[in-house]
């Protein structure tokens, strides 16, 4: 049972008729973080529309490969020779998703993780609407030192047991949604619910076999996906050109250039959930370029020189995603 937190709680009559009624507060651990990369293990904690556990699920999921960072999520090979593949918890994983907000830290992850599950087995995830806790932290202005769950947690007293492995990284989250969600329902926040739209595209690959693994296990690669959605408008305007040295802000334009470690669609999502413009060109009105090799000769990269446009790596701007500006009061 989560924890009692003593958060108020908005009465019946003052609870928000819009907010949804019901979550399913997710974590999974990842081979990797890139899209051929699978889930090794997922929890669900289930909550009814004001945040209280209503029960909890976890299982291993044999990944038919390596397991890449054992060191973080401390699952071995070993451990998940005799673990279910996805295809056959697929149905109850889809159980516990049906009918509900797929709440997570750094929803998008999670969210492509789980799609991504799904679309190799031919099967479409139940999920409508996800609710990310990071966003959520930014609406409520929670005077956060960063955005890392460990953070989180810590502002609302919740402990965390053992950091990575799934099942206590969902209670974490869980417990320290509940105050969140009372505190957006008394202060009639907007919840930042963003669509989940199923995969549309999917080609299973063969990829050569990771270090451990051998030929023929296993692997894939998602080689034709693409989200069948156009990117909601941003809601901020556009505050200008990005300064070195100082925070992003809600509004800015930002431009993506050349291969990246992390997917790009993955990088996308992240820019938009915190309330940044992505632009599939660049202009004068273009706040930052983003790009891995910035002596390219790209179009992008050529115009950036050209406007004077900041241009930072990807690992720059993944730091500057973690504490961004909010859009000043209009």
């Amino acid at each position: 049972m989560l924890e009692d937190l003593t958060t108020a709680v908005p009465s019946s009559t003052s609870w928000p008729a819009a907010y949804p009624q019901g979550y399913a507060v997710v974590d999974v651990e990842t081979t990797g973080l890139a899209r051929d990369d699978r889930i090794i293990s997922a929890a669900v904690y289930r909550l009814d529309a004001r945040g209280e556990a209503e029960d909890h699920w976890y299982t291993m999921v044999n990944p038919e490969r390596d397991p890449g960072p054992v060191w973080i999520h401390g699952l071995t090979s070993e451990a998940l020779e005799g673990a279910p593949l996805f295809q056959d918890i697929a149905e109850e994983f889809a159980t516990r998703l049906e009918g509900r907000v797929l709440v997570a830290h750094n929803a998008v992850f999670d969210w492509q993780m789980i799609a991504r599950e799904y679309a190799r087995v031919k099967r479409e995830a139940p999920v409508r609407q996800r609710l990310c806790t990071i966003a959520l932290s930014k609406e409520l202005g929670l005077p956060l030192p960063n955005h890392k769950l460990e953070s989180l947690a810590a502002h609302y007293g919740v402990v965390q047991r053992r950091a990575h492995h799934a099942l206590d990284d969902a209670r974490v989250l869980a417990e320290a949604f509940r105050p969140s969600l009372r505190a957006a329902a008394a202060g009639g926040v907007r919840l930042p619910l963003l669509e989940c739209r199923p995969l549309t595209e999917w080609s299973d690959r063969p990829v050569a076999p990771r270090i451990g693994q051998q030929a023929g296990s296993g692997g894939y690669r998602a080689g034709g996906w693409r989200p069948s959605r156009k990117r909601p408008a941003c809601p901020y305007p556009n505050p200008g050109r990005y300064e070195a040295g100082r925070r992003l802000k809600q509004g800015m334009r930002v431009a993506f250039s050349g291969d990246t470690s992390v997917e790009r669609e993955l990088l996308e999502d992240r820019a938009t959930d915190a309330g940044l413009h992505v632009a599939s060109s660049l202009s004068r009105l273009t706040s930052l370029l983003v790009t891995n090799d910035p002596d390219s000769g790209t179009s992008k990269v050529v115009k950036a020189r050209q406007f004077g446009t900041p241009i930072v790596d990807e690992a720059a701007f993944g730091q500057l995603l973690a504490d961004v500006e909010p859009a000043s009061a209009v």
